[in-house]
């Protein structure tokens, strides 16, 4: 942004995300003076760097979610939000599928890293031989991770060219379904028996990992091929200052209806099984009875 004159003939200009300010000189202050913070520029552009900053976090958390979702993403919505910096940074260099004929994010070409996004030309791709192309594309889908059959090539693909996706899609913690699940069960113990000295401990654990707290539960709903269901990790629901160890996860349908475990798609068992894994981590340990 261009620098603009204060009442005291300061000017001030946002650079590199921040307010800075130079005097009638043009010598480039450390910081903004204290006789300036009320000034309406200074103010005004203060308030701009808190609007960026709550925008930037909003286009991570779209992208987040069209991943986590593997929606497909038309091409023109792609065009529209590329030239802003933010949507861009969130965008650039996730693993990305284009799509032609069809709305199924799996049946699309090849993956590659997004690079670029034209209206007329299609997406512009880095392939895993190293090559930049421009695809044609009506959409684009990005994909989860434990979608991805190649992701180990992937990772050491974007790791050669020390490439970091501002939102977490290759490196994401992933939990492959397991094989052998009996269509009688509806929970699994795997992150079961995690000790709290007290129960507020344990939820707190749960909010600040960014996951919801309702009735005993940490719960997480996950959209998978159009249907919702909701992960649930049981913390419990005593006196928050009591002991408490985690339970069981299980995955229950809109009705609150718990499905069998051979009824979870890939997806949605990943992220349940992501979720109870990041708080089961903050669990007491040998070291910490010692």
């Amino acid at each position: 942004m261009s620098w603009t004159k204060t009442a005291s003939g300061h000017e001030v200009a946002l650079v590199d995300g921040r307010v800075r300010c130079r005097n009638q000189a043009g010598r480039l202050l450390k910081g903004v003076p204290a006789s300036l913070k009320d000034d309406p520029v200074v103010v005004q552009l203060r308030q701009t760097v808190e609007w960026l900053a709550r925008h930037e976090a909003s286009c991570l958390v779209q992208v987040e979610t069209w991943m986590v979702r593997s929606l497909p993403v038309p091409l023109g919505v792609l065009a529209e939000v590329w030239p802003d910096e933010s949507w861009q940074r969130a965008l650039r260099d996730l693993v990305v599928r284009p799509l032609t004929a069809s709305a199924d994010p799996s049946s699309g070409g090849e993956v590659g890293l997004l690079r670029a996004v034209d209206a007329e030309k299609g997406i512009g791709l880095v392939t895993l031989d190293g090559d930049t192309v421009f695809v044609p594309a009506r959409a684009v889908a990005v994909p989860h991770p434990v979608l991805l059959p190649d992701l180990d090539e992937l990772r050491e693909f974007v790791a050669d060219l020390q490439v970091e996706q501002a939102v977490s899609q290759l490196f994401r913690e992933i939990a492959p379904r397991p094989a052998g699940l009996r269509a009688r069960d509806t929970s699994v113990s795997d992150w079961a028996n995690g000790e709290f000295d007290q129960l507020r401990h344990l939820t707190g654990r749960a909010t600040s990992q960014g996951y919801a707290v309702r009735g005993g539960y940490a719960s997480l709903r996950i959209w998978e091929d159009g249907h919702a269901l909701d992960a649930r990790y049981w913390l419990g629901s005593d006196d928050p200052e009591s002991p408490a160890w985690t339970g069981e996860l299980g995955w229950v349908d809109e009705q609150s209806r718990p499905v069998p475990l051979t009824g979870v798609g890939p997806v949605a068992w990943s992220e349940g099984a992501r979720m109870a894994a990041r708080i089961h981590a903050g669990r007491k340990t040998d070291d910490e009875d010692a």
